[in-house]
């Protein structure tokens, strides 16, 4: 019986093994078939994903409404019934909460966004002429750069033919495309919302049953003595991501709320544009306001230097607000990263997966960072060697540093 469990052990290591190989070979070099039966598998559960991320969003905000009322939290602890009549109601005021906001959202901000963008729009000619008036002006002034201009465009002048017709002829027919199909996606997209919307009402009702479902699977896959460490495991992951995701999105909010507030006293043009771009791009760590305020600056500056200027001054005053106070009082020290890991993360996350991996790379390098944190310092205590970091500036370590 050993033996023939131990050729069952080798046929099974052989054929995982090729299956790694093939699988490897074929997403490398061959049709690609787990990437597309991967694509079409996220497309396909996309509605619960949605409906698990709202969840996730607003488990806080119904906890809280839960804790409104010690006598109903009382009822519900002593009634089953009285318990799912709390979580009902719970769950039905914040989603009249999030649909009043978004009422505001659509009756207030959307009619100007879509004011500053038509107003964008009609004024693109003016804005053309008005930068094709400061180039010429600039190589007017500056004859060796003209020079320069004129020879470069002489020299690349076949290129660039060739990569208007063969590069952005093809680009621009299948962006055709893709808009003449828009309306479907949109439709798609809707439908899929709303699904989602549906399943994060049952997971917010149910949520506690679900967490008793995950540990059910970790106890039934781990072995018991390392439950423990795997429960840990998953806390510290929860806490840092939630503490970020909905610290930064609750950050970002209340930048592009001041931040049309400011724009309006100051008399900004295309306030609501400016600020919506601010608010969203802040939600990108570290390069979020610079990516924010630059191409905003140049908008303004078409209409008027001066408020450009003014512009300039206010977005560096908000964002200092939002780095010394702000942020501090939301986010705390959630990632535990310095800034060159930030960095790392924000560039590592956006050269895979674009904006969303510029976001979710920071959490996901804390997770990281705190995993491999933990495991260094678990051997080092095993070697009988300090943790803090302070005692290796020397070859040997200072043993009067050693965790107690």
């Amino acid at each position: 019986m050993p033996q023939k469990k131990r050729y069952v052990q080798l046929g099974l290591t052989v054929f995982c093994t090729v299956a790694a190989i093939l699988l490897f070979y074929d997403t490398l070099f061959g049709h690609r078939a787990l990437q597309k039966f991967c694509g079409q598998f996220l497309e396909a559960i996309a509605p619960i994903l949605y409906g698990s991320f709202m969840a996730y969003l607003l488990a806080p905000m119904v906890s809280f409404f839960e804790r409104l009322s010690p006598q109903a939290q009382a009822a519900a602890g002593r009634s089953r019934r009285a318990a799912l009549t709390l979580r009902a109601v719970s769950i039905l005021l914040t989603w009249t909460v999030i649909g009043f906001l978004l009422y505001l959202l659509a009756s207030v901000l959307i009619p100007e966004l879509y004011k500053s963008i038509f107003q964008l729009i009609s004024n693109a000619e003016t804005y053309y002429r008005t930068v094709s008036g400061w180039i010429e002006e600039l190589l007017e002034s500056n004859p060796a750069l003209e020079q320069w201009v004129a020879t470069q465009l002489n020299t690349y002048y076949t290129d660039i033919n060739t990569w208007l017709t063969k590069e952005v002829l093809p680009q621009a027919q299948t962006v055709m495309v893709a808009a003449a199909g828009g309306i479907v996606g949109a439709v798609n997209f809707l439908m899929d919302l709303l699904v989602g919307f549906i399943v994060s009402i049952y997971l917010l009702a149910t949520k506690e049953l679900c967490a008793a479902h995950a540990r059910k699977v970790v106890y039934s896959l781990c072995p018991k003595d390392k439950v423990h460490w795997v429960l840990r495991g998953v806390h510290k992951v929860d806490d840092i991501f939630s503490g970020f995701v909905r610290g930064k999105l609750l950050d970002s909010l209340i930048i592009g709320i001041l931040c049309f507030i400011g724009c309006s006293a100051l008399k900004i043009p295309y306030t609501p544009l400016v600020s919506v771009f601010v608010g969203v791009t802040n939600i990108i760590p570290f390069f979020g306001p610079f990516l924010g305020a630059i191409p905003s600056t140049f908008l303004i500056l078409l209409v008027s230097p001066m408020k450009a200027l003014y512009f300039v001054i206010f977005v560096l005053a908000l964002q200092q607000l939002d780095g010394n106070v702000i942020g501090p009082k939301i986010l705390g020290d959630k990632t535990g990263l310095s800034s060159l890991w930030v960095i790392i993360a924000i560039l590592i996350g956006g050269s895979f997966f674009g904006l969303p991996g510029m976001f979710f790379g920071v959490p996901v390098c804390a997770c990281l960072y705190s995993a491999a944190t933990f495991f260094t310092e678990m051997r080092l205590r095993k070697k009988d060697l300090p943790v803090q970091t302070d005692a290796y500036h020397r070859d040997v370590p200072d043993e009067g540093k050693k965790q107690q």
